[in-house]
């Protein structure tokens, strides 16, 4: 029954993603479209150099977005130069947002979705819209779609979906990657979030934001917690879910007196999430965004 409660709860608000809808007009991107014209898909990842890792993650919602939008040429890029060029090093070739907009404007494609797997609007998502701004004029449309956590509707279901997979037992720290951007506040929504609907032993801490290691540390200290779950809140579980969560995270809560687990789950590697990312493609495929200034306009003009 908690199964088929959570199924219908999550479908209702995969069907809601006109969510924030002061901030998009309906727009069919595809019907706008002239003959000749050619629309594709690019699916935008940080990336990983582990195999395991890529094939249940970045591979697995790959194939869920082709199979999903048939319509569309789905293409991949990989944010991280590291990454790029240590797989270069092996042979495998990953191109960056950049050069797979200019590949695919070479290749006569005028319309384009864009789909990041980040998980917030952070630094990534901000490099990427950059880079999109600098290849606009190429294309006759661009659309951005948004990462995992754009909206409290987004946040609500991603808490639900955690709730569905928790431990039988102890408490359970959701590890994020963090920004230095004010952005990291979504990590402290979820906590809250969690906590909200009486997920009292569920925390949240990040490697390189806020909540930090020594937050959620003093929250397992309050609660008299003896045994810890430790799982990403990243798209793949791949050098930081290895070596700071795995390793210096685990190491650190042991030293405490902790009894600690570590669960090498991450949320790419779940249908739900990746269910959530091909919705907002399907949003944006339907709606584009509107700008301040075009909100300011109309308020202007008496418009609500």
């Amino acid at each position: 029954m908690k199964r088929l409660t959570l199924f219908f709860f999550l479908l209702f608000s995969l069907t809601c993603y006109a969510h924030n809808g002061e901030n998009f007009v309906t727009s069919d991107m595809l019907a706008s479209m002239e003959q000749g014209d050619k629309a594709a898909l690019l699916m935008v990842h940080f990336g990983t150099t582990f195999d395991d890792t890529r094939v249940v993650t970045i591979d697995a919602i790959n194939a869920k977005a082709k199979a999903a939008f048939s319509e569309l040429e789905v293409r991949e890029a990989y944010t991280s130069r590291i990454i790029v060029r240590r797989l270069k090093a092996r042979g495998i070739e990953k191109l960056s947002p950049l050069d797979a907009l200019l590949k695919l404007r070479s290749e006569g494609y005028t319309h384009i979705i864009i789909q990041s797997s980040n998980i917030i609007e952070g630094l990534e998502m901000e490099s990427l819209r950059k880079d999109v701004a600098a290849v606009e004029p190429f294309f006759k449309e661009i659309r951005i779609s948004n990462p995992l956590l754009y909206t409290v509707e987004d946040a609500e279901t991603v808490v639900s979906i955690l709730e569905a997979s928790k431990p039988e037992k102890g408490s359970v720290v959701l590890v994020g990657h963090g920004t230095s951007t004010p952005i990291t506040a979504t990590y402290a929504m979820i906590d809250y979030m969690c906590k909200v609907r009486g997920l009292k032993n569920f925390h949240v801490g990040t490697i390189e934001g806020y909540p930090t290691f020594d937050t959620m540390l003093s929250q397992l200290k309050a609660t008299k917690a003896k045994q810890v779950t430790l799982i990403p809140f990243m798209f793949v579980a791949g050098d930081h879910a290895r070596n700071d969560i795995d390793g210096e995270w685990r190491d650190a809560l042991e030293k405490e007196g902790f009894n600690v687990e570590t669960r090498m789950e991450s949320l790419g590697q779940n249908p739900a999430i990746q269910d959530i990312f091909i919705e907002h493609i399907r949003f944006m495929l339907y709606h584009k965004p509107i700008g301040i200034m075009e909100k300011k306009a109309g308020y202007a003009k008496g418009k609500d």
